[in-house]
C-alpha cells in the first residue's frame, strides 16, 4: 500500500501555486509558444482553465471538448485533464489554479464539511465546460475577471478579495451542480495507475503487451480501454509524453541531442529525429534554435 502511494505521489503534480501563506495563482500560456500541450495529469488544486483567443481541445477524465475564446473549464482536484491546440490554430488561455486550503477546507464548519471537503476529494463538483449563454456563466465570468484584476493590482487586503470571489464562484458552481456525485469511478483509478507506470518506465521500451501485463488484460482489450479512456492509442500516448520531455529538455537545456533523446526513451536517435519532426515539423536542432510555428 505504502508503494502504491509513493507511486501515485510521484505521478501526481505537486507544484506549490503562489506562496505558503497565499497558494492561489493565475497563469496566462499559450500553445504553442509556451509549451506544445499539456499531457494527462492530475493534482490535488482545484483549477479553472479560461480560454482567451484561439481554439484548443481540453480533456477532462474520459470527455474531451472543444474550447474557443470565452470557454471556462472546471477542473475539481483529483481530475485527470489535458489541453491541446486544435491543428493550425493556437490557444491562450488562463490557469486559476488554488489549493482547497486556502479557501477554509480545515475550518471546523458547516462551509468545510459539506462543501469544501468533498470538493477536495473530488465528490462536490464534476468536471465540466461552461460556455457563454449557459446557466450561471456571466457571473462565474466576472468572479474569473475580479480575481484578474485584483490580482495585477495587488492593492492593499487583495487576498481577501481573492478568496471572496472564489468562494463566490464556488457557490454558483454548487448552484449549477447541486447534488453531490459519486467518487471517482474505479476505471480513472486504474488509468492514473497506467500512467503512474508509463512514467516510472519512461526511459524503457514499453509495448502494449507490457501495459496489458501490467493490467492482468490482453493486449487487445488494453488498447481498446486505453482508448476509450483517453481519446487515443496507447503508443501515441507514450511518443507524445516522451516527445514532449525531449521538447523542453531542447527549450530550455543545452545537453547533446542524442543525450536527450536517450533520457526520453529513445534508443535510435533516427527514429528520435524522425518522430520528432513529424510531431513538431521540424528537427530537434531546429526546435531548439527557434520556438515552433507548428504542432501537428
Amino acid at each position: 500500500m505504502q508503494e502504491k502511494h509513493d507511486q501515485e505521489k510521484r505521478y501526481q503534480e505537486t507544484k506549490r501555486h503562489g506562496s505558503r501563506l497565499f497558494p492561489f495563482n493565475i497563469y496566462p500560456c499559450t500553445i504553442p509558444l509556451d509549451f506544445p500541450s499539456v499531457l494527462l495529469h492530475w493534482h490535488r488544486d482545484m483549477e479553472l482553465i479560461y480560454v482567451k483567443k484561439g481554439r484548443g481541445r481540453i480533456q477532462l477524465g474520459m470527455e474531451e471538448y472543444p474550447g474557443e475564446a470565452g470557454d471556462i473549464f472546471v477542473i475539481p482536484p483529483g481530475t485527470l485533464h489535458a489541453i491541446r491546440r486544435e491543428p493550425g490554430s493556437s490557444v491562450e488561455y488562463e490557469n486559476i489554479i488554488f489549493e482547497m486550503e486556502f479557501m477554509g477546507a480545515g475550518a471546523a464548519d458547516i462551509c468545510a464539511g459539506e462543501y469544501l471537503l468533498p470538493l477536495s476529494s473530488g465528490r462536490l463538483l464534476p468536471p465540466a465546460r461552461l460556455g457563454p449563454g449557459t446557466e450561471e456563466y456571466e457571473r462565474i465570468k466576472a468572479c474569473l475577471r475580479q480575481m484578474e484584476d485584483l490580482c495585477e493590482r495587488r492593492g492593499n487586503g487583495f487576498e481577501l478579495g481573492v478568496k471572496a470571489a472564489a468562494l463566490q464562484m464556488i457557490y454558483l458552481l454548487v448552484q449549477r451542480f447541486p447534488k453531490t456525485r459519486e467518487n471517482a469511478a474505479p476505471e480513472m483509478e486504474r488509468l492514473k495507475n497506467v500512467l503512474q507506470e508509463i512514467e516510472n518506465r519512461d526511459r524503457e521500451p514499453l509495448t502494449v503487451a507490457d501495459m496489458a501485463g501490467f493490467c492482468g488484460w490482453s493486449s487487445s482489450h488494453f488498447m481498446r480501454w486505453f482508448k476509450q479512456m483517453t481519446g487515443g492509442s496507447f503508443m501515441s500516448y507514450v511518443n507524445d509524453r516522451r516527445l514532449a520531455a525531449a521538447a523542453e529538455s531542447l527549450r530550455r537545456g543545452d545537453d547533446k541531442i542524442v543525450t536527450i533523446a536517450e533520457n526520453a526513451g529513445f534508443e535510435n536517435l533516427s527514429n528520435f529525429n524522425r518522430q520528432f519532426k513529424a510531431r513538431y515539423g521540424m528537427t530537434p536542432r531546429e526546435y531548439r534554435n527557434k520556438k515552433p510555428e507548428t504542432d501537428i
